[in-house]
């Protein structure tokens, strides 16, 4: 063994055995780790300085003392399940030997929070037998818990992954929650868990999954934002952590907690893009069952959740608007063949008629005239027939066409227009009509003009048949970029919350017939309705400016 020293001179002298008790003392003191020298009778005989200030006590206190006496207060050397003695892996295999172990106080068996990675190298006499062992120490806490760290890490990576996986592929809502709550439990280790979600229109949290709760209380349980600890979690967005809920006063339904015998506790917000849509609770029967990690592991799962539920809840919408598109579909195509019906029937019943009488009419008076056989009065009486008959078949076929398109729309515009219709729908069953139509410097293209002429017409068959209205204002305000009409009545109203789609008897069509129609031209169409608080209908249209020579 060699030892380097440098010396005040530039050159470095080699230290032999010779001197080697010369120097020992000053090179073991400059190591960090505590130095240890222990024979095979387990008796130390030499330390360094760091084991003296970990130890606070003089050299003389380790000489020749035994090293499981003045480390760990025993009478006999250390074994398992303890931790097995370094120097009995040394003498039996001859190599040197490592290990890491929980550190205990100096005398005692009790561990500390902290682990020591022991070293122990072989020490050979001349002939090469193994006397005593040379033990390094060396703190090693910080780097067990950054391994900690590391596998906790890893852990919520892959319970994160198991829940992706998990709900990946699923567009049901109940289906992802489920699928969620049960992976979650597992990942856990727990058996009692459930969301809720929240109602954006109620404020009202409710359990939508559940697993190991009984149906009362997740029947009886309704938290409104902010109300005990879920309600909370929901208000801040913050997780909460438990240890024993049952003893929480703050806690809701206390008694209800009670009863499930509820103790350990974790609750985190469901969020999706910094909105909370939820929240998630998982519980144990026994106290102080979950910790921060745990708490940290579903606070990042609810994060997740939010957003598989946002991508749920916006399939649910595409999927109803595609239905609410195919039914409206079938309703169009059914009333567009129901008004055919009508044309032709209409067409035969009395242009048909009329026309038939006109040729008839006209065909005697020719061979009256042809005869001489009438007198005057009587020519002029069967003229005039023809003549009533001409008219009256122009009227009818006039009818016809302005409702298959508004002429009044092409020729004077759509504030002549919707005036037209509004006093001829509207004041004869005595509604008072009012208009707040702003001039227009130029006519609007005609499918914005065409949509909200349809709107009105759609507005005005309503208040005709449910409204009992007294009253109706329609207003139409244009600038460069947008136009935007309302149609309002003082009428009896209706809930809105409960049109949520159509059902078989076609109820709701109408409403959601005029928001298909406004966004064809990019609109937006709001409807607001309370019951004995009249109906507003809102229609604002961006105006697309093109080039005129376009």
């Amino acid at each position: 063994m060699i030892f380097y020293v440098v010396t005040n001179t530039r050159d470095s002298k080699i230290i032999n055995f010779e001197n080697f008790n010369v120097y020992l003392k000053d090179v073991i003191d400059s190591v960090e780790d505590e130095l240890l020298v222990i024979d095979a009778d387990y008796k130390i005989r030499l330390v360094n300085s760091a084991v003296q200030r970990k130890m606070h006590k003089e050299i003389e206190s380790f000489v020749n003392k035994p090293c499981y006496k003045i480390f760990r207060g025993r009478d006999k050397p250390c074994i398992a399940p303890l931790w097995v003695c370094p120097l009995e892996k040394v003498l039996q295999n001859g190599k040197s030997v490592t290990t890491v172990h929980p550190e205990s106080a100096y005398g005692t068996d009790a561990e500390l929070d902290r682990y020591v990675k022991v070293t122990a190298y072989p020490i050979r006499d001349s002939s090469g037998k193994i006397t005593a062992i040379v033990e390094l120490r060396r703190d090693v806490t910080a780097e067990r818990e950054l391994e900690v760290q590391i596998l906790r890490r890893h852990h919520q990576l892959l319970a994160l992954n198991r829940i992706s996986n998990a709900v990946s592929g699923l567009c049901d809502l109940d289906a992802i929650l489920r699928v969620a709550l049960d992976n979650v439990l597992e990942i856990v280790n727990g058996s009692v868990g459930g969301m809720l979600l929240l109602n954006d229109e109620t404020g009202i949290l409710t359990y939508r999954v559940h697993q190991g709760l009984s149906s009362t209380f997740v029947n009886e349980v309704r938290l409104s934002v902010g109300q005990g600890i879920a309600g909370r979690v929901a208000q801040t967005g913050q997780p909460v952590l438990l240890e024993d809920i049952s003893e929480n006063i703050d806690a809701a339904y206390s008694d209800l907690i009670r009863i499930e015998g509820l103790k350990g506790f974790v609750s985190v917000p469901i969020k999706s893009k910094e909105k909370v849509v939820g929240v998630m609770n998982v519980a144990s029967h026994k106290a102080r069952r979950f910790g921060i990690d745990d708490m940290y592991l579903l606070n990042s799962i609810g994060l997740q959740l939010g957003t598989s539920i946002e991508q749920a809840n916006l399939y649910k919408c595409l999927n109803e608007a595609r239905e609410r598109y195919q039914y409206l579909l079938r309703q169009a195509l059914t009333v567009q063949e129901e008004e055919r019906k009508r044309i032709a029937r209409e067409l035969h019943d009395e242009l048909g008629q009329n026309l038939t009488a006109l040729s008839l009419n006209s065909h005697a008076s020719s061979e009256i005239i042809e005869m001489g056989g009438l007198e005057n009065d009587e020519l002029k009486e069967i003229l005039r027939k023809i003549h009533t008959i001409a008219v009256h078949s122009n009227t009818e076929l006039t009818k016809i066409i302005r409702e298959l398109r508004p002429t009044l729309l092409d020729t004077l515009g759509l504030e002549a227009a919707l005036h037209s219709l509004s006093e001829s729908n509207l004041t004869p069953k005595g509604i008072e009509v009012s208009t707040e139509f702003k001039e227009l410097n130029h006519r609007l293209p005609s499918e914005v003009e065409l949509t909200f002429f349809r709107i009105t017409q759609e507005a005005i068959s309503n208040i005709v048949r449910h409204s009992d209205a007294k009253k109706v204002v329609m207003g139409l305000e244009c600038d460069d970029n947008e136009c935007v009409f309302y149609i309002k009545d003082d009428g009896k109203g209706f809930d809105m919350s409960q049109i949520t789609s159509i059902n078989a008897s076609g109820r709701g069509a109408g409403l959601f017939g005029m928001k298909e129609r406004v966004t064809l031209v990019n609109g937006e169409c709001s409807i607001d309705s309370k019951p004995n608080k009249g109906t507003k209908i809102v229609v604002k249209v961006p105006i697309i400016k093109t080039n005129p020579d376009e």
